[in-house]
């Protein structure tokens, strides 16, 4: 008996540069050890599944798990033709041998990995050149096809004037397809729309269900025609459950009491218009016209599988009215 097909996922085109994202991506911090620990066995049965539900767009960089995450999410790819899925990746850290490992990058990287690497800074037009060309070999492949600037929080001028038009110089020649930005935040990358010719801004946690406050940048990247990639459409926890628990996570915090709250607000409006909260979590940044996928993290099958179901839940009008 042959094997089923895989499911397809819908896509939509990624700005103006000729890719189409499938809208629901794989973020692949998780299968670099995000937390805790999982297994090279995990990751790939993660990415399979991924594929089985029409998964076609993936995200990974070296900050997760200093390198970790490329080097399982590229062979667990390595199954299937290079054309068939867009590839992501970051520049702005590069991964150094450690001069003094403590044995674990947990504490300090929030990764479940050994220690003898360590991250430096560095958004020079050399780095990102260096970057790119070591998350190629991590990641196995000959090229990829969008490269976003990492959290240059701290950063800003260096990306504008160094790091973005190095890697326009890149998109240029031909060696990458796309150039972005993705950060937690929502200024910075609007001055960097403004300033720069990005095309496609990775914005995480700032444009959910529950936190909309990303909303003035995404009414420019569509005036501009600058894609958007909504990141963690959970808010690092807090509306990945049906009903949102004490002590929930809320970007990476324990929730204030206030957000908790408004967030059960959110779950008995859900079960109002018989849904679940993580499937409207999910879909929601997809009603904006400048967001081509989200990307939620995965880092098991069971995973995947939950999320590729709660893109498929039929979510009423009534809803969105209900929560405007």
């Amino acid at each position: 008996m042959n094997p089923p097909a895989p499911a397809t996922m819908p896509t939509r085109p990624l700005g103006r540069t000729g890719l189409s994202v499938s809208t629901l991506g794989f973020g692949a911090a998780g299968i670099g050890n995000l937390g805790y620990a999982g297994s090279d066995l995990d990751a790939a049965r993660a990415v399979d599944a991924a594929w089985e539900a029409g998964i076609r767009h993936f995200d990974t960089a070296p900050h997760y798990g200093l390198g970790l995450s490329e080097r399982r999410l590229g062979a667990a790819l390595r199954a299937h033709p290079r054309d068939a899925y867009v590839l992501s990746t970051k520049v702005g850290r590069l991964l150094h041998p450690h001069p003094a490992p403590t044995g674990s990058d947990l504490a300090a990287g929030g990764f479940d990995v050994p220690d003898d690497l360590v991250r430096v800074w560095d958004f020079t037009a050399d780095g990102v050149a260096r970057s790119i060309e070591e998350s190629l070999t991590r990641l196995g492949v000959d090229r990829i096809d969008i490269v976003y600037v990492h959290d240059p929080d701290d950063a800003v001028d260096e990306a504008v004037n160094q790091a973005i038009p190095a890697l326009i110089a890149l998109r240029d020649q031909g060696v990458v397809r796309a150039v972005g930005v993705g950060m937690n935040q929502w200024q910075a990358p609007l001055r960097m729309v403004l300033e720069t010719d990005l095309d496609a801004v990775m914005l995480a946690g700032r444009y959910t269900l529950l936190d909309r406050s990303g909303e003035r940048l995404l009414d420019e990247c569509e005036r501009r025609g600058v894609a958007v990639v909504a990141a963690a459409p959970f808010n690092s926890g807090i509306l990945a459950r049906p009903w949102p628990p004490d002590g929930a996570s809320f970007n990476y915090r324990p929730a204030p009491e206030r957000v908790l709250q408004q967030a059960r607000r959110l779950a008995e409006t859900c079960r109002e218009h018989e849904l679940t909260l993580p499937a409207a979590a999910l879909q929601f940044p997809l009603r904006h016209p400048a967001v081509a996928a989200v990307v939620s993290g995965m880092r098991s099958a069971e995973h995947v599988r939950a999320a590729a179901a709660g893109m498929r839940i039929p979510v009423p009008d009534a809803f969105w009215r209900a929560t405007r």
